[in-house]
């Protein structure tokens, strides 16, 4: 995903000639191609995020849509009231690129986990999170969120993620997209890289029935919404590299809470707790914190 976000940040910067992009001290071997073709836009902060995200909101309120960039948590929690406070309340159009949501760094410890992020995003007002599942829907959420200057969280996987849709799909906060076909009373939901978590349960005979759907962009805002998309359906069931308070499948369950009637059930998977502070693969991270069956 990471090199699909440089590849149309680089196309979006040919177009566009406010977009600017500071790193945080890392992304070497990834950025590259942006700051040879525009030096004048890129800016390496150093290992000091609260200044990388100031300035990114002063330059914002010059004009420029500036992304930020680093691993997991250092763009995110190391500077949450920068993010709160110089982005989001005065609604600057600042991107915060994460990279490895999730478990993707898992072999490097819990400083590297990003397993709370949505919940300290998604209680920002003015934030908007893109959350894509593969490649396709990066360069999809990238062409929204310029098109659509604002606050607002791009989180990643690492990389080797695989395709699931053929094209850039169209994308819009709060929209569900169909990635497999199936019974659509017991939906399957997904929320960034799991999309291919859900489409491995999707293989599997408990589920094999089930209809699939991603959705990679949402926020606050949204989620009055969803009991549309929530009223015809019997079961859905989130599926999500985050612990569950917080994130994406509580959200789902807010928006149902809002409307007594609705009997839909809305069960989330999501990773348990006893899996922060531990080290190992990702792949053994979300099998001990509950995402593989």
């Amino acid at each position: 995903m990471r090199n699909a976000f440089i590849q149309e940040l680089v196309a979006l910067a040919r177009l566009h000639p406010q977009i600017a992009l500071i790193v945080g001290d890392l992304g070497y071997s990834v950025v590259e191609p942006f700051a040879d073709e525009f030096p004048e836009r890129f800016i390496n902060a150093g290992v000091a995020e609260q200044n990388m995200t100031g300035l990114a909101a002063g330059m914002a309120s010059e004009g420029y849509h500036v992304f930020t960039y680093s691993i997991a948590n250092f763009p995110t929690f190391r500077c949450a009231e920068q993010i709160r406070n110089d982005v989001a309340y005065h609604k600057l159009p600042v991107t915060v690129v994460s990279v490895g949501g999730g478990l993707a760094y898992g072999a490097l410890g819990y400083s590297h986990h990003a397993v709370q992020d949505y919940a300290l995003m998604r209680t920002l007002p003015n934030m908007l999170i893109a959350a894509p599942g593969d490649p396709m829907e990066v360069q999809a959420c990238m062409r929204y969120l310029v098109e659509h200057p604002g606050p607002s969280y791009l989180r990643l996987g690492k990389a080797g993620e695989p395709n699931f849709h053929g094209a850039p799909p169209d994308v819009a906060p709060g929209r569900w997209l169909k990635v497999r076909e199936g019974n659509e009373k017991r939906a399957l939901l997904s929320t960034g890289a799991c999309l291919q978590i859900a489409m491995e349960w999707a293989n599997k005979d408990e589920h094999a029935d089930r209809a699939v759907y991603t959705m990679p962009l949402w926020s606050m805002a949204d989620k009055p919404a969803q009991a549309e998309l929530l009223r015809f359906r019997d079961e859905v069931v989130t599926i999500e590299d985050h612990l569950q308070d917080g994130g994406f499948g509580s959200w789902l369950l807010e928006a149902k809470a809002m409307y007594a009637a609705l009997g839909c059930t809305v069960r989330t998977v999501a990773l348990s707790p006893e899996v922060c502070g531990t080290v190992g693969s990702q792949a053994t991270l979300n099998r001990l914190g509950g995402l593989t069956i």
